[in-house]
């Protein structure tokens, strides 16, 4: 599988159910978030009641995707699956590309400042700040008061506005 496939659902049924089975399995640092969700689940491969999944982490130190592998041979051993091999791959390195919409809706909903444009890879030549919105009371009046949040992944923000503070999912 290339790695432009990867982070497809799989057509094969079986490779399919497996991948189904994994995609449930929630983001233990944003449990508003599924794997699937957050575009770390990469690709499910089945032979009988073996199964082989693929994760990519969003950060190669992500303190979570040791609970993530643990959460998904769960999921499936619980679906009758019994030899389950969890994989972590770092090539190519997760981006937030790979966020579903969905994903991003879920982040806001849960109180996170989803990221707000495409990765490094997508963009024009000229990097352009653009404003974080609080999803608290959606003002584009927000500060960056750290770069590090909650998690590696997040940056801490205020918003100017309402004063909350929230986390803000970084653009990788």
């Amino acid at each position: 599988m290339t790695a432009e496939l990867t982070g497809v659902r799989p057509t094969d049924a079986a490779d399919a159910r497996a991948w189904d089975l994994a995609a449930e399995v929630l983001d233990p640092e944003v449990p508003a978030l599924t794997i699937e969700d957050l575009g770390v689940l990469r690709e499910a491969h089945v032979d009988g009641t073996a199964a082989r999944i693929v994760l990519t982490p969003t950060y190669s130190g992500c303190p979570a995707i040791d609970q993530m592998r643990d959460d998904v041979r769960a999921k499936l051993r619980e679906a009758g699956f019994t030899e389950i091999e969890v994989d972590t791959t770092l090539s190519p390195a997760w981006t937030t590309d790979w966020m579903t919409e969905a994903g991003k809706r879920k982040l806001e909903a849960y109180g996170i400042a989803p990221p707000n444009f495409r990765s490094a890879m997508h963009r024009g030549p000229i990097p352009v700040q653009i404003a974080v919105k609080c999803p608290q009371c959606q003002s584009l009046r927000t500060r960056e008061i750290a770069r590090f949040g909650s998690t590696s992944c997040k940056a801490l923000y205020e918003c100017l506005d309402c004063l909350e503070p929230f986390d803000y999912f970084k653009v990788h």
